[in-house]
Formats: C-alpha cells, sequence, structure tokens
C-alpha cells in the first residue's frame, strides 16, 4: 500500500500487489512525500516469513512545513497501519531498492538459521 500525501486531507491510496518497492520508487520524486507500507517475505532455511515495513519517503526539494507536516501525518498513518516490524524515514532513492530493505528487516528479524540449511 502506498499512501500519497501532498496534503493529509486529500491522502491518497494506491495498491501495488507486485513489487511494491518498485512503485514506491517510481513515485518517489524529490518533491513528494511518501508514506509506504510495505510486505516482503523473509525467512532462511527453516522458515519463511511475512514482514511489513512503514516507509516515509520525503523529497530533497519538500517545503519546509511540508517537513513539519510529516510528524502529525505519521500519527494519522499509524492510526492505520499499527504493525510493522521496522519503520525507514528515507530521503535517499538508493535506499528504496529491495534488497537494502530486505537486509535491514533481516537484521531486525532476530535469529537467523541461514547456515544450518548447508
Amino acid at each position: 500500500m502506498l499512501l500519497v500525501c501532498n496534503d493529509i486531507q486529500t491522502l491518497q491510496e494506491e495498491v501495488s500487489l507486485l513489487r511494491p518497492t518498485i512503485h514506491l520508487r517510481h513515485r518517489a520524486t524529490d518533491d513528494v512525500r511518501l508514506f509506504g507500507f510495505v510486505r516482503i517475505t523473509t525467512g532462511d532455511a527453516m522458515s519463511k516469513r511475512a514482514k511489513f515495513t512503514l516507509i516515509t519517503w520525503i523529497g530533497e526539494n519538500v517545503s519546509g512545513l511540508q517537513r513539519a507536516k510529516i510528524s502529525t501525518d505519521k500519527t494519522l498513518v499509524k492510526d492505520i497501519v499499527q504493525n510493522f516490524a521496522k519503520e525507514f524515514m528515507i530521503s535517499d532513492a538508493r535506499e528504496l531498492e529491495e534488497d537494502y530493505i530486505r537486509t535491514e528487516l533481516k537484521k531486525a528479524g532476530g535469529a537467523n538459521y541461514d547456515a544450518q540449511g548447508e
């Protein structure tokens, strides 16, 4: 799920079922604020599980007033999206890569039994 937040009164929801990080990267331009709720399957040889992450994108050209409103808008988003493993605040497009997000979720995920599968 991707929440496009130019103005909280006109919050738009866009759903991308296939590769949501690609959709998020496409919409994450320098002049917008976005909230993304992304599901990524993580795990190891012993088990697979779905992890959710809340991503806040703040473009480099977003005004100071809009940047200040992020915290209050994020509170409203968190009323809707309540369960996630990790939260990201991103303004660098390289951090929107799925591999980066997957690695960070893996670090936050606790026990890792990858070595046992070899």
